[in-house]
């Protein structure tokens, strides 16, 4: 999150935070970071003045601190401290390191279908808490999204109502960010958890697209295309078309909830992480299942020779015998071919003519190597008792 110096008007000190830099500004006030006597940071928001003295803006700031006090789970920031009767009212939440959604499309690009669909299933089930809570966020967009170490969080719940609440602040005034909105929220009817359904579908296909589900222009053009045109979603990965195409239909009961969506978007990321192995051609991964090791490879190998052991033993041959011509090494993981019962076989590579060995299924000591060795050992034998009777009679 970019941060600024600190401006000659503004506070060093707020409560018992001590404030270092400026994380943004917005319609309600300005966040600070901030830090309290053990160093732990916190993200303070303060009203502006001229908005302290408005009481309207006051219950909204107020029910902000209500709804961040409601709300259990990681997808939020955990609400620290709050002064509703100060001059200046203001609270203060865990800091969250990690750019906006926005930026981080604005700087690095879009982000790829995995990853779009990633961070939609965490918000989607941090949606699920909110509204579990009772409360609607009602200005859910890619600037109130931050991109934290630890996964998606939601931010600023300064105009979140409990749910069923009228979305107007004055007769005819829309409360939110054009082009994020939902149809009800425009037409100023009763809000639900199928609102934020509607402006994650859009944050959705701003995180795929860089931009608005419904283009850009003044804020009565967005008002009306919200209202009565059908969302762009060219450049939404197919994917990931279909579910945000459901998240933005005009009717909030034809939109799934964010329990579905959660599930869903889940799916499409698990998929989407394996597209590489999923795209291969059928007959490449029936070459690499062919050419993978079995353990049915060994007990073939073992049944052959013990076939061919009794006529190596009759015929006495020799490891490298037979039509002379030289072994095939073998295949490193492939499916080696089993030779004719009737064929000599020919001698393992990597393995001396004669060389005796214990295991089970493997070539016995050759019969004519054996032979030369009893013999010698009968002749050491006799040279050796002839030397000791030649000493005895001197």
């Amino acid at each position: 999150m970019a941060m600024m110096r600190l401006r000659r008007e503004d506070p060093r000190v707020v409560g018992s935070f001590r404030l270092h830099r400026r994380l943004g500004a917005g319609g309600m006030g300005v966040v600070y970071l901030g830090s309290d006597r053990r160093g732990q940071r916190v993200a303070l928001k303060v009203i502006r003045p001229d908005l302290a003295e408005d009481q309207e803006f006051r219950s909204r700031f107020a029910r902000e601190v209500s709804a961040a006090r409601r709300i259990r789970g990681g997808c939020t920031a955990r609400l620290v401290a709050a002064d509703l009767e100060a001059e200046r009212p203001w609270f203060a939440t865990q800091y969250v390191p990690g750019p906006s959604l926005h930026d981080k499309v604005a700087e690095e690009g879009i982000l790829a279908a995995s990853e779009v669909a990633s961070v939609g299933a965490a918000l989607a089930e941090g949606l699920v808490a909110v509204h579990e809570a009772g409360v609607v966020h009602r200005d859910l967009k890619p600037s109130n999204i931050l991109l934290s170490p630890k996964g998606p969080r939601i931010i600023d719940f300064g105009i979140a109502w409990a749910t069923g609440a009228s979305t107007l602040t004055h007769v005819g005034t829309a409360v939110g960010s054009p082009g994020f909105l939902a149809p009800e929220q425009v037409r100023g009817v009763a809000v639900t958890p199928a609102t934020d359904v509607f402006a994650l579908g859009a944050t959705l296909a701003y995180a795929a697209t860089a931009d608005s589900p419904f283009g850009q222009g003044g804020s009565e053009v967005m008002l009306y295309r919200v209202v009565h045109e059908e969302p762009h979603l060219h450049g939404v990965p197919d994917s990931l078309a279909p579910l945000l195409s459901a998240c933005l239909a005009k009717d909030p009961e034809e939109r799934p909830s964010t329990l579905q969506l959660s599930m869903r978007l889940k799916e499409i990321a698990a998929r989407e992480a394996q597209g590489l192995q999923e795209a291969r051609p059928p007959a490449q991964r029936e070459r690499i299942e062919a050419d993978r090791p079995t353990s049915r490879y060994p007990e073939r190998m073992e049944r052959t020779e013990r076939m061919e052991r009794p006529e190596r033993l009759e015929r006495g041959e020799r490891r490298t015998g037979g039509s002379g011509s030289r072994p095939q090494p073998s295949r490193t993981g492939g499916s080696r071919p089993q030779q004719p019962r009737n064929s000599r076989p020919r001698g393992r590579q990597g393995t001396r003519p004669g060389a005796r060995t214990t295991s089970a299924g493997r070539r016995p000591a050759n019969p004519r190597l054996l032979r030369q060795r009893i013999i010698v050992f009968f002749v050491v034998t006799l040279i050796v008792a002839l030397g000791i009777a030649a000493a005895q009679q001197l």
